[in-house]
């Protein structure tokens, strides 16, 4: 994953060849409001680079459904690679801030939106009057490289919307063990009924030691919007995880730390971390160094990756 908020598309380029010219699957960013995910990810194709691509997730109270399918269904045809676009409702006071009020149930709206997002990059023709989003329309149809529809997940209830709807789930800072627990039985849950399970993509901060290095500070670096956030503090309590908005931010960093929602340690120790979510039931794994690039800068941040893309075998 793109450790930062694109500032300069050149950025992109390193971490782009090591998914380009290694065993790497795909290069991953989150939303970002300095350049926009699908413009950043269109650069590189225009320079040349044209490797698949994950975001995850982008958030949902920034455009319309059919903005989305538009959006996605471009830059997958200027990549001509695969895309796998995950969609999130964001938190309450982001829905605040570009909306009339936050969305009342965001299952309802979530769900409402991956219908269309779907429904328009199949190439039909959209009915839908909901109580969030409506459209009645299609998409020109042409040559497009396959988009997965992901949900972004935290709870229970979402991953089980996951499973009914999605083509892939994607969770962010869940430990593997509440991933086993919670987010995957749910996710079989949701998708029992039409037999078809949606991949389960898990992104994780992680950190190798070195000396110097704090692993509840780079959690911090990576994570502190997140440990502020409700419906963040909701998830982490619901996997055992003791955070509350009581704690200092450090406090609940180390708390994330010791849960392993944030992977920290030396190289067999970030393996074994990594084995217990592919044991947990993850079938794509994103590598956040977001802390070690925020808190160390970005040449420590690319050399700590290909460590680590070496001692899993793709580098």
């Amino acid at each position: 994953m793109l450790p930062f908020a694109t500032v300069k598309a050149e950025q992109l380029q390193p971490y782009a060849g090591l998914v380009e010219w290694t065993g790497v699957r795909r290069l991953w960013q989150g939303q970002s409001l300095t350049i926009e995910p699908h413009q950043a990810f269109s650069y590189l194709a225009g320079n040349g680079t044209r490797i698949p691509l994950g975001l995850g997730v982008t958030l949902m109270p920034l455009r319309h459904p059919f903005e989305a399918a538009v959006q996605a269904a471009s830059l997958a045809r200027i990549t001509g690679q695969q895309l796998t676009i995950g969609y999130g409702p964001g938190s309450r006071n982001f829905q605040s801030t570009l909306l009339t009020e936050p969305y009342p149930s965001p299952l309802t709206a979530s769900r409402e939106y991956i219908g269309i997002v779907k429904g328009l990059l199949a190439g039909g023709i959209v009915e839908t009057d909901g109580e969030y989003f409506s459209c009645h329309g299609r998409l020109v149809t042409g040559p497009t490289p396959r988009i997965e529809v992901a949900l972004g997940v935290l709870r229970p209830k979402m991953a089980a919307l996951a499973g009914e709807i999605a083509d892939a789930a994607i969770t962010w800072l869940t430990p593997a063990t509440y991933v086993r627990d919670a987010v995957l039985p749910a996710i079989q849950s949701g998708a029992a009924a039409r037999g078809v399970q949606p991949r389960l993509v898990s992104m994780v901060p992680v950190a190798l030691s070195r000396p110097g290095r704090v692993p509840a500070e780079v959690a911090l670096a990576s994570n502190e919007a997140h440990l502020r956030a409700p419906h963040y503090l909701d998830m982490l309590a619901k996997a055992g995880v003791a955070v509350t908005r009581d704690h200092s931010p450090l406090e609940a960093a180390q708390a994330v730390v010791n849960a392993g929602a944030f992977l920290s340690g030396n190289l067999d120790q970030l393996l074994t971390g990594f084995k217990e979510y592919e044991a947990a039931g993850v079938d794509e794994l994103v590598l956040n160094l977001t802390g070690v690039y925020l808190k160390f800068g970005p040449a420590k941040a690319l050399a700590d990756l290909k460590l680590l893309l070496k001692a899993v075998g793709v580098l």
